[in-house]
Formats: C-alpha cells, structure tokens, sequence
C-alpha cells in the first residue's frame, strides 16, 4: 500500500469513527442531551457534537492500529502454525468470547442474569459473522475466519478500556465506532490492493507503449 492510499484510508477512518460516535454518544446518553434538543439550544447541540466527534476520532486511531497490528500477527501466525492457523484463530475467537462473558458477568453481575453480558457478546459475534461473510464472498473462501478473527478478538481489545469500567453509555458509545472502523477497514483493504494492481498494471502498459514509440522513431 502504497502512501497516497494510506493516507486516504487513515483519514477516512477516522472520519467514521468520529461522525458514528457522535451520533451514538447522542442515542446512548440521550436522557442526558434531550433537554438541549427540547429547548432548541442548537449551539450546545453543536459543541457536543463535536466533542463526542473528537472522542470518536480517537476510537478511529485505536482502530487503524490494531487493524496494521492485526496485518502483521496474521502473517507470523500463517508463517509459525501453517495450516493450523485457522483452527488457533478459531480457539482464540472461542476464548475471547468467552472471557468477555464470563469474566464480566463475575465482575460485575452481583448475582444477576448473565443475558447482558451474552447480549454484548452476540452483538460482536454477529456483526463479526456478518462482516466476515461479506469479506469472503468479496474475496475467497479462506477470508473468513481471519475476519471473523479481526473482528470479534481485536474488537474486544480494543474495547478492554471502557469494559473494565462497566459504563454502560460508554460501553456502547464506544462499540460502534469501533465496530464501524474495523468493518469498513477491513472491506476495504482488498479493494485497495486490487487498484494498486490495476495502476501498476496501467503504468507497466503506458511504459511499454513509450519503449514501442521510442523504438518506431529511432
């Protein structure tokens, strides 16, 4: 990839990161904001927006640098375990999973039902689902599990710091950025290679037009 396409993507990122959480810090907290929409304070409408905007962009970063983290484990993990390296992404996914559930519900449940914390799971795992479906028909059979894996394991690492705290608003204003981010990432890194392809492509054949018409004069 190339640093025009990098940067694009960098941008772009970040650019949903923030308009999704600005739009989600609005439904999660809205007991909180609904007073300046009923009084039609659209300066302090505004503010906040743009603060939860500036919130988002960060979730936006945390995203991009997982996802170039995630770039690189995947190759060391094909390059260590081989053929094995869907069945341990496959464990992993399992584990995570897992842990997010049961290690909440024993921190936070206080005895409760556990169908919050598997609500918040099932969130990550159909969106992964659903993402790393759209990754394989885009591309080939063996994508799948990689994105499932990107998008359930490095979801929830990327949420670690709002989950320990337990805040509900925060827990899912910061979901959906990240959920957004490493989606539209992911979807798009494919589509990136395949037209740096094409304009190496283009370039090679214009340079070889150029050596003909060089050849024809001379």
């Amino acid at each position: 990839m190339n640093s025009r396409h990098l940067v694009r993507l960098f941008f772009t990122t970040l650019f949903l990161g923030g308009i999704i959480a600005g739009i989600v810090g609005f439904l999660v907290r809205w007991e909180q904001f609904q007073p300046m929409f009923v009084a039609g304070d659209f300066l302090e409408i505004i503010s906040t927006f743009i603060w939860l905007m500036g919130v988002g962009l960060i979730f936006g970063v945390i995203s991009q640098m997982s996802f170039f983290a995630y770039l690189t484990i995947h190759r060391f993990g094909m390059g260590i375990f081989k053929n094995l390296w869907d069945g341990v992404q496959v464990v992993l996914i399992g584990f995570v999973l897992f842990d997010l559930v049961y290690l909440r519900y024993i921190a936070f449940g206080d005895g409760g039902s556990i169908l919050p914390h598997l609500f918040l799971a099932a969130i990550v795992l159909a969106v992964g689902l659903v993402i790393a479906y759209v990754k394989m028909k885009q591309t080939n059979k063996r994508a799948f599990i990689p994105a499932l894996f990107f998008m359930t394991v490095f979801t929830v690492l990327q949420w670690v710091p709002v989950l320990v705290e337990n805040d509900q608003g925060w827990v899912y204003f910061m979901l959906w950025p990240l959920l957004v981010c490493n989606s539209y990432q992911l979807l798009k890194l494919h589509k990136i290679n395949e037209q740096i392809a094409r304009e190496a492509g283009n370039k090679q054949l214009n340079q070889s037009k150029d050596y003909e018409n060089n050849v024809s004069k001379a």
